[in-house]
């Protein structure tokens, strides 16, 4: 049986020999810093709500006080979120030339916050507010941190509700960042899944159509994928302990050793 040893420096070397790499990562790799992801049993934010009741765009523009009531909590974490070690492997990578771009399905920005310069937030961002009325866009930093302190649904100065850049339910993923991650994914010899479940459509449906092209594609996801059997590399643990490490490898920065 392959150690997880052998493991990380299989997936090191295939990252050495890649001329064209991309990560695609889930909400695995931001839950070590605080934020809950959606899916896990247990513990997933869709076990306390339905997520159509309070997270579509249809249930949002009937009752956008029940879409904040829910979203307050998570607001509060990503605000005061930092990046962990495995964001800050990816951004070495990138600066080390050995990768190319992160396409992540994280609205976070915790990748940015660990100076990831190439990355394609497929499903928006909390960095801004749109207008549902007059479509004005506002820094959501200082919408959000009002709305924690007053608890009054953000409102635009034409009385419009602010909603928070993000794809909720109904809504149709940005198109260019879309078109740019799939041009990304293309273009690569190697795509690095860390994170991530894989079973948010259309984006899961990247690695396998990666591999279809010849693609290798490495797994690091403490669950099970569908896409396990036919990865080059899958590993079943921590991101924050093996992508540093597969990263040390990689630029040749062996601390500890």
């Amino acid at each position: 049986m392959t150690t997880l040893n052998q493991q990380i420096q299989q997936a090191a070397e295939l990252i050495k020999q890649s001329s064209m790499s991309v990560a695609l990562t889930g909400a695995g790799i931001s839950t070590p810093s605080g934020i809950p992801d959606f899916r896990s049993p247990g513990s997933g934010l869709w076990n306390q709500v339905n997520p159509m009741d309070v997270a579509s765009i249809l249930a949002f523009r009937r009752r956008p006080q029940d879409f904040y009531q829910w979203v307050r909590p998570l607001s509060e974490l990503i605000l005061s979120a930092k990046p962990n070690p495995a964001h800050f492997a990816l951004a070495r990578l990138e600066a080390a030339g050995k990768l190319n771009a992160v396409i992540t399905q994280n609205i976070d920005g915790l990748h940015q916050a660990a100076n990831s310069q190439t990355v394609y937030e497929v499903h928006g961002h909390i960095r801004e507010v749109t207008c549902i009325r007059c479509y004005n866009v506002q820094d959501a930093r200082p919408v959000m941190e009002k709305f924690l302190q007053d608890g009054e649904i953000p409102r635009c100065a034409c009385g419009g509700v602010l909603k928070p850049n993000v794809i909720l339910f109904g809504e149709q993923l940005p198109v260019q960042t879309l078109f740019r991650a799939r041009a990304a994914a293309a273009a690569a010899d190697l795509m690095l899944v860390a994170g991530s479940s894989l079973e948010v459509a259309p984006i899961a449906d990247l690695p396998y159509e990666a591999a279809r092209q010849g693609t290798r594609i490495i797994i690091v996801n403490f669950q099970e994928t569908y896409m396990d059997g036919r990865a080059d590399v899958v590993i079943h643990h921590d991101v924050t302990e093996v992508l540093p490490r597969i990263a040390d490898l990689v630029i040749g920065d062996k601390k500890g050793d």
